[in-house]
């Protein structure tokens, strides 16, 4: 046998041999291997660390889980160019910006000093050498570093900032990295970068400390993602293909909104620094969000939303009860400053039975699911992300803007400064209703930028879904019960009568301990026709201690009209148009009449009316996924006060996602 076999091997062998020619040979399938060249955009979040020199107390900034340091979790974005030679080396150029975490406040009380210094961020142009094996490139980096520096002088006794001197300084940079391609068009990278800037000397002399020298060395550690576009700078590839399988179980989303907002003087016999300026003001709130999204077992889903953030509301977010930037409670300094908004794990538990799509979209991974259905939800998010919802009122980036429109204005939530907590939400899902609570963290005093686990809120939610004439509509009812450090408006007014030469607010102060506030709130949207819906919102709170967490509201009515475009030939536009009355239980107002500050307002007296609030919109859809947005709010009675305003807010917004 093994004699025959070689014969007929030799005979096929044979170059005249007729079989072999007739033969049909299958050809070897060439492997395809992954081409690196082309420009591509994308982001990176990570956690840093800094020196600036001797004496010269980097102001701490937050880590979360990881301690806090010079630079704390920072994160940024980069765009570049990358050419795949021959032999498989990789040249490109990258060019980015990395921005540090927001200040840990309570890290700085227990180490305070007449002075501290910080990075308020740092751009590169480098070049980048690696060597390509398929889908993973190794990399070296190096090249031209700036950075801007400034240092606060501080006033120990009020424990504030009385002056403030900033410098941009230059330097190199160089690092290592590794890159791989995921799927799709994407790449995830995990990079070291060291920067160092040369020195700049600040003449503190004028404050009585002499020079200082600032010479940052900075070390960044970064995990990325970016999109590779091709050769063609910016456009995805017109034949719908991308380098790679697409796949179901991650996805990126990303959103971008600028919003200006100005308005003139104002009639202000008087004032105090909570009160919008009479003069009028100009101010602008920028941020940029990612959402990022990965199915990490039957049910499981992990999210993740870094954002960065930059300017200031009107006065510093303060003047108004329903105020009137959705966005500006985020920001707050002049550099962008990054947070890492949102992580949660998602559980869903189907129930069987009838199934429904999900599409793909921010928070939300493409799929089917179970109609009937057990979800729940662990980690940090904001509160809005799960209750009182609303198609026409919901989202400050996209339609109203007022606080007290896109929110039930007297559910005082539990949050952090840009509007988060921490905690666990259930839900239970039927057709036609569904009910969910959450237990969540409350910040340790009003205004806090620090939640902890000691005090707590809760909020339970029922949710009917129905039809009128054919139209869907839904009605939410909600609960809700906080436990926080606040005063007692009432003992504090006592206090100050029986002690007039003490301060009311340092009375507040002092005499916060643990108390209770709960209320609830009703919240209703409903299509009239095609393109056309309502809403309206009705809250209540018992208005008897301080608001720890949203706004100086403890009764709210608001609802408007919300219609697309369709019926002029732009079904991608919207126009909004709504109104909110705001007020405030009788201890409330008689704590801002004799002096009182609350979380937002406060104008040294008050002459009590309620709030009363107009605003309406168009947004103009510019191309898809941009929107150009003019808004106009007018607000009677600012901060409850009929000896101030009225006041006309002139708003712009543009917005764009994918």
């Amino acid at each position: 046998m093994r004699t025959a076999a070689a014969i007929a091997s030799g005979v096929l062998a044979l170059p005249g041999a007729g079989l072999a020619a007739d033969l049909p040979l299958k050809a070897r399938a060439a492997k395809t291997l992954y081409d690196w060249t082309g420009f591509y955009v994308g982001g990176h979040f990570g956690y840093g660390d800094a020196s600036f020199g001797p004496s010269t107390h980097p102001l701490p900034a937050q880590g979360v889980l990881l301690p806090h340091s010079a630079t704390g979790l920072n994160g940024g974005y980069q765009l570049g160019y990358n050419r795949q030679l021959a032999n498989n080396v990789v040249l490109g150029i990258e060019a980015d910006a990395t921005f540090p975490g927001p200040l840990d406040t309570p890290a700085l009380e227990r180490d305070p000093h007449p002075f501290n210094t910080a990075i308020d961020y740092v751009g590169t142009v480098r070049g980048r050498i690696g060597y390509a094996f398929d889908r993973l490139m190794p990399y070296v980096t190096g090249g031209f570093a700036w950075g801007h520096t400034h240092v606060d002088i501080n006033d120990p006794g009020r424990g504030e900032i009385i002056a403030r001197s900033g410098h941009y300084q230059t330097g190199w940079t160089a690092g290592l990295g590794l890159e791989y391609a995921v799927s799709g068009n994407w790449t995830a990278k995990a990079e070291y970068e060291y920067v160092d800037l040369s020195r700049r000397t600040y003449d503190l002399s004028s404050f009585g400390f002499g020079n200082l020298a600032v010479e940052p060395r900075i070390h960044l550690f970064k995990l990325g993602l970016n999109y590779q576009f091709g050769d063609t700078p910016w456009i995805a590839p017109v034949d719908g293909k991308t380098k790679l399988p697409e796949s179901d179980d991650w996805n990126v989303h990303a959103q971008t909104t600028l919003l200006p907002q100005g308005y003139g003087p104002i009639h202000s016999p008087y004032a105090s620094p909570l009160s919008l300026p009479g003069g009028g003001q100009f101010q602008q709130t920028w941020t940029t969000t990612a959402f990022l999204g990965a199915r990490l077992w039957d049910g499981g889903e992990f999210y993740f939303n870094p954002e960065l953030a930059q300017g200031f509301g009107l006065n510093g977010t303060l003047g108004l009860a329903g105020f009137s930037n959705g966005e500006a409670q985020k920001a707050g300094a002049a550099f962008p400053k990054i947070r890492a908004q949102r992580y949660f794990l998602k559980q869903t538990f189907g129930l069987g039975g009838e199934q429904e799509d999900v599409a793909d979209g921010p928070n939300q991974l493409a799929g089917k699911r179970d109609i009937d259905r057990v979800t729940l939800i662990v980690g940090r998010f904001a509160i809005g992300d799960f209750f009182d919802g609303n198609a026409y009122a919901k989202d400050p980036r996209a339609d109203f803007m007022n606080w007290a429109m896109w929110a039930s204005g007297a559910y005082d939530f539990p949050a952090d400064l840009p509007g988060y907590t921490r905690g666990a939400v259930v839900e239970l899902n039927h057709k036609d209703w569904a009910v969910r609570a959450g237990l969540f963290q409350v910040p340790d005093a009003p205004n806090s930028d620090v939640l902890n686990f000691k005090t707590g809120g809760a909020l339970v939610e029922f949710e009917e879904r129905h039809s009128i004439f054919e139209q869907p509509g839904k009605l939410r009812v909600g609960a809700f019960a906080n436990s926080g450090n606040m005063a007692n408006y009432r003992e504090v007014l006592d206090l100050a009568a029986a002690n007039p030469a003490l301060d009311i607010n340092n009375i507040a102060t002092a005499t916060q301990r643990t108390r209770p506030k709960h209320g609830f709130y009703v919240n209703l949207e409903q299509q009239i026709f095609n393109d056309v819906g309502l809403f309206a919102r009705a809250s209540w709170n018992d208005g008897q201690n301080q608001i720890l967490s949203f706004t100086d509201i403890d009764r709210s009515l608001s609802g408007g009209l919300s219609i697309k475009g369709s019926r002029w030939g732009r079904p991608d536009d919207t126009i909004g148009i709504g109104g909110a009355i705001n007020g405030l239980s009788a201890a409330h107002r008689d704590f801002l009449a004799a002096g009182g500050f609350g979380l937002l307002i406060g104008d040294g007296q008050l002459n009590y009316r309620t709030e009363r609030i107009l605003e309406a919109y168009y947004a103009y859809s510019v191309v898809k996924n941009v929107t150009l947005t003019a808004d106009y709010q007018l607000v009677v009675n600012p901060a409850y006060n009929a000896d101030r305003g009225p006041v006309s807010i002139f708003s712009g917004r543009l917005h764009a996602e994918f």
